[in-house]
């Protein structure tokens, strides 16, 4: 699981960022808004961590511009602001969760563990129907006994699909969420990609919404 922290207290950044890693998280530690908002235009991660009160951009903005480009990562605000107009903002913003300090590490740990159960982060399998199943380590798509070894981008394309299933994922939003903004694919080979899982899949499960994106069925 690929984590980034932003937070400016130096010595509760190096605690948080121990206890992490301790859970074998990989974890890229931020102390100001710029810094994270340029690693998060930069890199794809699992999960954000995100404080509110840091140097040159706060995590509430920094969440907003996020949402604003399509970019859904999970994310949990950690801050002392526990005035009930601050949680409002928080998830206003898009957050899915709020922790306040200060807090026990093992708190955050069982709140990253449910966004883990709630987003399929690190699920060794996903069921997408009763004989499709895909084993997200090995990256393998078993059809109905059929066995098929997917590259790893047509993978990322499949779990963001799979997790944000009977919803319109338009293409912006499935580039900023599977691609980093240094290696925006052209229209073309997001079709391929599309395309090369089709003939896995079948067209039911990945429909195109003309003009707009694509949904993926689940059943």
């Amino acid at each position: 699981m690929n984590i980034l922290l932003l937070e400016d207290d130096l010595i509760l950044n190096e605690i948080i960022t121990e206890y992490l890693e301790t859970k074998e998280f990989t974890v890229t530690s931020t102390y100001d808004g710029e810094d994270a908002l340029s690693n998060l235009f930069s890199n794809i991660y699992d999960l954000l961590l995100l404080d509110v009160n840091v140097p040159n951009i706060n995590g509430f903005e920094i969440l907003k511009r996020l949402r604003q480009e399509g970019i859904t990562t999970p994310s949990i605000f950690i801050t002392s602001l526990n005035q009930i107009d601050d949680l409002k903002k928080g998830f206003d913003v898009g957050c899915n969760d709020y922790i306040k300090k200060p807090f026990e590490l093992e708190e955050l740990g069982l709140r990253i563990e449910n966004i883990k159960k709630t987003f399929n982060i690190d699920a060794n399998s996903l069921i997408i129907d009763e004989n499709i199943t895909f084993d997200t380590k090995d990256l393998i798509l078993n059809n109905d006994g059929i066995i098929h070894h997917l590259p790893q981008k047509e993978s990322k394309i499949l779990i963001y699909l799979i997790n944000n299933a009977n919803k319109i994922v338009s293409h912006d939003e499935l580039i900023s969420n599977v691609w980093g903004y240094e290696e925006t694919p052209s229209s073309s080979t997001l079709r391929t990609y599309i395309k090369n899982l089709r003939k896995i899949l079948s067209d039911e499960y990945i429909q195109t919404r003309k003009g707009v994106g694509y949904s993926f069925n689940k059943k």
